[in-house]
């Protein structure tokens, strides 16, 4: 989860810059660098690794001066290098950006600049931002002006923050979409930038958050906070307590509820490093999954608990559909138990956010003792569930503190489309141009997510209406089947609300008798394959006089005719869906829980990891 850190003052920005990365080492990252304004120009140090190579490499090449930027990255375009990593200076070297999100239209983008004589110095989609800025300042434009014309040009979601040695007085930063924070710092004749408060908290408690298609001129004097069509914004100033866990939270009330605003970055890191949109490629170094093991295996078994396992259920349906695997969805708790058939084709896939779940870790034991391939996707880096399997995929959310899993449940979602595609191509299932298109696809989830977010004031209003219902029933199909699953189960946990996810066919098989009008039916109804069996499915739960609530794609004015309560989520490629048909599901449960006055992040009887069966 890339970290953002600038300053402008009258101090040396080296320092202060690398102690607020050093603040957000724990999101993770695989480069780092460092831009500062020294004796009129911008001096820039990168490397590929740790924080501590760029530390070493400053120390053996000073730089000093401000305004300055810093920059933390998980690789998205281009692998992890120091040509790579950012800041990225433009043609003339006179403009530097660090960037967090993904250019979605940074192909198209490049081929223009590359056809008006621009040349590239690296793999990112992030150099096209500067380059574009540049191209605007030749036209007399001045850094804010050129800055808001390509935020305008680019799609996605993103936080932007960038300067130039020709305008020395001011960092242009802004927000578009959901990617992550861009919080201001306000101090005394000096201003901090980050991607988030504990950064910048030694160094002051008054911030600005930006919202979405904001944009900021930073100066010594204080920040001006505009719309990207130029309005002007009074921005609050919020003041931050010094307790590192409130910091944390930052502008949200709960962990989960600022968990569930991560997922447009966390999903972002998912893709970083791994996905080559040029070419068309997934790779998935950490797995070990060369051609030969691809085309022995015969069977894979997904094992996971709880809310991992609901995407292990989307998992089977991407592999199944796309790598044409036979795959089985065992619950850790059940797999030992049932002396399950493996052999030495086998794979025996563990999903664990913690990776040190008993029952998980139990199965791959199981596993291992039949001879099984083992794999795992994890979040938590050196669990026991990476060490002792023979491949993993990092999830790479970030730590997630809230008991109710959010990041963590999307991020093994795209995970599990990656390997799905990646078995595809190695198993030769698969065409190129189709292998394409399924990649192109990824470009787009982070955005999907930031809208499918911007849908919270609606989830609210619908939590509003629900807060006293004693039981809910979730009804979806096809891959959308597990999100009804997850979204009761959310509701469970945190609201304490019972709730039942169901297949939306098997509703007549003995649902349907519990359907009335103190029953709320939560339907998921996206345009996917299954949309008309859905329709008939919501049909048939008003004629029993059920309040129904649909998760339906927007503008469908079928749904909404017949819905009590509509929540609209972004059209997204079907297999794809369940990333954006979820987010409103955790924003429902967290709203409902947080009206009625839970523990949102700490729900009573639930841990955060479960280490004993």
């Amino acid at each position: 989860m890339c970290g953002i850190v600038g300053y402008i003052g009258p101090r040396d920005a080296t320092p202060i810059v690398l102690n607020g990365l050093k603040r957000l080492e724990y999101r993770g990252y695989d480069s780092a660098g460092l831009a500062v304004l020294q004796n009129g120009s911008i001096a820039v140090r990168r490397d590929a690794g740790k924080l501590d190579r760029l530390i070493d490499l400053v120390g053996q090449s000073p730089i000093s001066g401000a305004p300055g930027i810093g920059h933390t990255r998980w690789a998205t375009h281009g692998a992890p290098s120091a040509r790579n990593a950012h800041p990225h200076l433009g043609s003339t070297g006179r403009v530097v950006v660090v960037h967090n999100g993904i250019v979605e239209n940074f192909l198209e983008l490049r081929d223009e600049l590359t056809a008006e004589g621009v040349n590239f110095n690296s793999e990112t989609d992030t150099e096209t931002i500067v380059h574009l800025v540049e191209h605007y300042l030749a036209t007399g434009l001045n850094l804010t002006e050129a800055a808001r014309k390509t935020f305008l040009d680019i799609q996605g979601a993103h936080g932007i923050v960038l300067m130039s040695a020709d305008e020395p007085d001011k960092i242009v930063c802004a927000r578009l979409g959901n990617a992550g924070g861009v919080v201001v710092g306000l101090g005394e004749g000096e201003n901090y930038i980050a991607s988030d408060i504990p950064a910048i908290l030694e160094h002051t408690r008054q911030v600005i958050f930006l919202e979405s298609h904001q944009m900021a001129v930073v100066t010594r004097e204080g920040a001006r906070v505009e719309s990207l069509e130029g309005k002007p914004v009074q921005a609050e100033v919020h003041s931050v307590s010094w307790d590192p866990v409130a910091a944390e939270k930052g502008e949200f009330r709960h962990f989960m509820q600022k968990e569930i605003h991560e997922q447009v970055r966390s999903l972002t890191d998912t893709l970083a490093g791994r996905v080559d949109f040029e070419n068309g490629r997934i790779r998935l170094p950490e797995l070990n999954l060369s051609p030969e093991l691809a085309q022995r295996i015969t069977k894979i078994f997904i094992t996971a608990c709880g809310t991992a396992a609901y995407a292990g259920m989307v998992g089977k349906y991407l592999i199944e559909k796309i790598a044409r695997l036979p795959v089985e969805l065992e619950i850790g708790s059940e797999f030992r138990y049932r002396d399950p058939i493996i052999d030495e084709n086998t794979v025996v896939l563990a999903i664990s956010q913690s990776g040190e779940t008993a029952d998980t870790l139990a199965a791959m034991e199981e596993g291992r003792r039949k001879g099984a391939v083992l794999w795992s996707i994890v979040n938590a880096i050196g669990s026991q569930a990476m060490r002792i399997a023979d491949g993993y995929i990092s999830m790479q959310t970030g730590p997630e503190i809230g008991v109710a899993s959010t990041k963590a449940f999307t991020a093994p979602l795209v995970d599990l489309y990656m390997l799905a595609v990646l078995l595809a191509e190695l198993r030769g299932v698969i065409d190129e141009q189709t292998r394409r298109n399924l990649v192109a696809d990824l470009r787009f989830v982070p955005d999907l997510a930031s809208r499918a977010l911007n849908t919270e004031p609606i989830v609210e209003k619908v939590a509003w209406a629900l807060k006293d219902v004693r039981d809910c029933l979730y009804l979806g199909r096809g891959i959308n089947m597990p999100i009804a699953y997850e979204g009761a189960l959310k509701l469970k946990e945190i609201s304490y609300i019972h709730a039942e996810g169901y297949p939306a066919g098997e509703m007549k098989h003995g649902p349907i008798a519990l359907i009335d009008r103190d029953m709320p039916v939560v339907c998921l109804a996206p345009r996917d394959p299954w949309y008309e069996k859905m329709i008939s499915q919501i049909q048939q739960a008003k004629a029993r006089g059920g309040t129904v609530v649909a998760v339906a794609t927007e503008g469908d004015e079928l749904v909404g005719g017949m819905a009590d309560h509509i929540i609209p989520v972004p059209e997204a490629p079907w297999m794809l869906s369940p990333v954006v048909t979820v987010i409103p599901l955790q924003m429902l449960a967290y709203h409902i829980a947080a009206i009625r006055g839970l523990d949102v992040d700490q729900p009573r009887n639930l841990a955060k990891s479960v280490t004993v069966e």
